[in-house]
């Protein structure tokens, strides 16, 4: 069995760990975040992948800075490999290099192609057709390093964020032990990127979110430009950062929609300060009346 170290925190990393778990091929540590307050009591949450790990009896790390101390701790585990998925810090070269074989990143996106933070939302975003999942070699520069092994799926036109996210978190947990086996074994070279082809992804804030309600009802009202525009918004940026539009002063969230032939349909909304909705002749009239 290969001893490596798992990092990640997010959805995404649990999914991950849970089918590296399920195919026995278990980390013998998870790096994570600190537990964070959260909601509205603000109650201190663990993040998922410390709850999976702590249900498996895996020893769970969670440094608030990566500092000498905890490479300490890091090195005295004797890893062979680093496993990185959606793991939030930047970090130092001082601890990529601990492992004997070095760091293996885990992204969801055919490098070269969305490089960065956000590559799920922008296949959403772009339309792609093939989605898929990277294992590579972790080097100084973002998603960069040459590539261990990939494989793709197929992306619908209608599948959200969440649903893809799980796609292709399953997809990583899958290849990971193969992939990590024949490395270690001297069975796998890792390959260079074109870095040619590189195409690059930010994090996205609150404002991205935004559509014009001008637009929206122009969207509503026919242009059918327009309408995969903002319904490929909706499907990528929900629930994090959220895609609102705002009219007489209200912000108003739009939560899910649809490209028919027949048209556009802007399928549930939640209205600043009342639950949401999903009747359509409400939503018609918040939206158009």
């Amino acid at each position: 069995m290969i001893k490596y170290v798992f990092f990640g925190s997010p959805r995404f990393a649990e999914i991950v760990l849970r089918k590296l778990i399920d195919s026995k091929f278990p980390p013998i540590a998870v790096v994570c975040n600190p537990d964070k307050p959260f909601g509205r009591k603000k109650e201190m949450t663990p993040p998922p992948t410390k709850l999976i790990a702590e249900k498996n009896g895996i020893k769970v790390f969670q440094p608030v800075k990566i500092d000498e101390d905890f490479m300490r701790k890091i090195k005295e585990l004797a890893p062979e490999i680093f496993l990185i998925a959606a793991y939030s810090k930047i970090l130092p070269e001082s601890l990529l290099s601990i492992p004997i074989l070095g760091s293996v990143g885990v992204h969801p996106s055919v490098l070269p192609r969305h490089r960065g933070s956000s590559p799920i939302q922008n296949t959403i975003l772009y339309g792609d057709k093939i989605g898929g999942v990277t294992l590579y070699i972790l080097d100084k520069d973002v998603d960069h390093g040459p590539v261990l092994g990939a494989e793709t799926l197929e992306v619908s036109e209608s599948v959200d964020y969440l649903s893809l996210e799980e796609k292709l978190a399953e997809l990583g947990g899958k290849m990971a032990p193969e992939i990590l086996v024949k490395y270690s074994a001297g069975e796998l070279k890792p390959v260079e990127q074109n870095h040619e082809l590189a195409t690059f992804t930010k994090k996205f804030k609150t404002e991205d979110g935004l559509v014009d309600i001008a637009d929206l009802s122009a969207a509503i009202n026919g242009d059918l430009d327009l309408q995969v525009a903002i319904d490929r918004k909706i499907r990528a940026l929900n629930p994090d950062p959220g895609v609102y539009t705002v009219k007489k002063g209200k912000r108003i969230k739009l939560l899910e929609s649809e490209v028919l032939e027949g048209g556009f349909v802007i399928k549930k909304i939640q209205v600043e300060g009342k639950k949401p909705t999903s009747i359509l002749g409400v939503i018609q009239g918040v939206l158009l009346g």
